[in-house]
């Protein structure tokens, strides 16, 4: 049920604050709709025990993702006060949970600028600024700062838990110790995340994890994703660029309408002149522009130049047919466009792995009669058992990539070589399959069955030799725009995780061991390149030759 009295009375408090500093110090903190209104969602739905004879929030966890200067720390300040003096929780405990020292100090100071202004509220606590702690004057609750560098492992019982920025933790420690145990000796509990996109989605971060989750949980409720994803205490609202390659693609980053949809305080917090001055300069430069991404389009983007290719080149290179796309989508697109390369010659590449990791298949196809640039598919495999726990680790939704036709989850605990077989059969039926390049590594067996069908099959080995031509050509082609590839989004995770190992002739190869994620499918397209280069008729003398390929 909803309490309209509950929820008014929390909007109500936070609007007798004011602005501690800034442009804004000692104007009132008037609430914006898109701040109210989960508010006022989250603290009045409520549900009643009868034993008890009184009301319970129904949600325990509030999350809300906004870019930057949209005004999230100063309301985790305002939450803050507000469990400590307004909440009515006895002897409330509230800690207000940020990357470091500085990050914290950002939030604490924001709450004793409100202090300041509202001298009548800050007659009600005493603080102790050495320890960035704010008591109640009969010392019967407090707000303690903590941060990444400095805090126990045990002993919280947290009524109110706030999380600031969690994109920036270093490590998943301090989240875990706040949210497993802490406050599980109290009646309701509450755990409130502010933050903004994560500016290097490594995949591994806890600020990931739980951007993921939410996201599902949103999926869930709007019907389009599994109804099993849904975690009816959570409350997640989320504004920026979405997830998905597909929908990013679509999307005009210099649309004022964009902008207004990721930034919910455009013209209040946020001087629209402001992020129209940041446009032009991000159309100077892709490093401005991821910059832009990040910061305020709120994606969740690397900035950083690490790693092979940045995924912006990915995004760009992808393989679009205008008069199939306006009439077909998802998998029905996919066959439509694979059925456009059929007959046409193509060089595979695979990359097997029996258990945890990805299988890939890769087919290149280079430019030929009715084909002026090379074309890149990719599929992968993975064991449906362990799926969710896998989900859970890697960070990714394999369920979702099943449905949407760029992997294939095999039954059991193992990868289906059969299956993988019948696939590169299919191929070669289907196309002009000149060579097939494989990893050594757990292909014997396959590599035997197909040469006796009369496949071509060549290993590859993944070291310096084998792998850097082929890196640096496909980089080329890539940065040249001669190469394009189908849309996968299993595939786009494999190529932004990818790190490497150079030497010092600046020879390069992918590192399994050293890269952030599963990078299975870009090996095997790597492969598939270097088997094209290998063909006696591509050898590297007659690419240089014809400057196919340079140094």
């Amino acid at each position: 049920m909803f309490d309209a009295k509950r929820a008014d009375y929390v909007c109500g408090f936070l609007e007798l604050l004011a602005f501690g500093s800034g442009d804004w110090a000692g104007k009132p903190f008037r609430l914006q709709d898109w701040q109210r209104e989960p508010i006022r969602e989250f603290y009045g739905n409520v549900d009643v025990d009868p034993e008890a004879n009184r009301q319970f929030r129904i949600f325990q966890y509030l999350y809300q993702e906004v870019p930057k200067k949209n005004g999230k720390t100063e309301l985790a300040a305002g939450l803050g006060l507000y469990h400590l003096i307004g909440d009515g929780e006895k002897n409330p405990q509230v800690y207000i949970c940020a990357a470091d020292k500085d990050n914290a100090s950002i939030c604490y100071n924001a709450m004793c600028g409100m202090l300041d202004e509202r001298p009548w509220l800050d007659k009600k606590v005493k603080r102790i600024l050495s320890k960035r702690k704010i008591e109640l004057v009969d010392g019967s609750g407090f707000i303690q700062v903590l941060s990444a560098e400095a805090y126990s492992k045990h002993g919280y019982n947290a009524s109110c838990v706030i999380f600031d920025e969690l994109h920036a933790q270093p490590n998943r420690a301090l989240w875990d110790v706040m949210t497993f145990g802490a406050g599980s000796a109290r009646v309701q509990p509450v755990w409130i995340v502010l933050t903004t996109a994560g500016d290097d989605p490594d995949r591994h971060s806890i600020g990931w994890e739980i951007h993921e989750q939410c996201r599902r949980i949103l999926a869930a409720r709007a019907g389009t994703g599994p109804i099993e994803d849904d975690n009816p205490i959570w409350l997640p609202v989320m504004y920026g660029m979405p997830d998905d390659p597909e929908e990013i693609e679509k999307i005009d980053i210099y649309d004022e309408a964009v902008w207004r949809r990721c930034n919910p305080s455009i013209g209040v917090t946020v001087p629209l002149r402001t992020i129209r001055q940041e446009a032009a300069e991000a159309k100077k430069s892709e490093a401005k522009e991821r910059l832009f991404r990040w910061l305020r389009l709120n994606q969740w983007i690397a900035t950083k130049a690490v790693g092979w290719l940045p995924l912006t080149l990915y995004d760009r290179t992808q393989w679009h047919v205008p008069k199939l796309e306006e009439t077909l989508k998802g998998i029905a697109l996919r066959k439509a466009m694979r059925q456009l390369l059929r007959g046409k010659k193509c060089y595979g590449g695979l990359d097997l792995a029996a258990t945890t990791d990805l299988s890939a298949l890769v087919l290149e196809f280079p430019p030929q009669q009715g084909l002026d640039h090379w074309v890149v598919l990719t599929h992968a495999w993975r064991p449906r058992e362990g799926v969710i726990e896998a989900e859970k680790r890697d960070h990714v939704p394999y369920r979702d990539w099943e449905r949407a036709g760029y992997i294939t989850l095999c039954e059991g605990d193992m990868n289906d070589f059969d299956q993988i077989k019948d696939a590169i059969r299919q191929a070669a039926r289907e196309f002009k399959l000149q060579i097939l390049g494989v990893d050594p590594f757990l292909s014997r067996e396959i590599s035997g069955t197909l040469m006796k069908e009369g496949i071509n099959v060549l290993e590859i080995r993944q070291n310096m030799t084998e792998m850097s031509p082929s890196m640096k050509d496909i980089e080329r082609k890539l940065r040249g725009g001669e190469m394009k590839h189908d849309h996968n989004t299993a595939s786009r995770w494999c190529f932004g995780n990818v790190r490497c190992a150079v030497d010092g002739n600046e020879n390069i190869k992918p590192m399994k061991n050293k890269s952030i994620g599963r990078i299975d499918i870009t090996v095997a397209w790597i492969i598939a390149h270097a088997a094209y280069i290998s063909e006696p008729s591509n050898t590297l003398a007659d690419l240089l030759a014809t400057g196919r390929w340079s140094l």
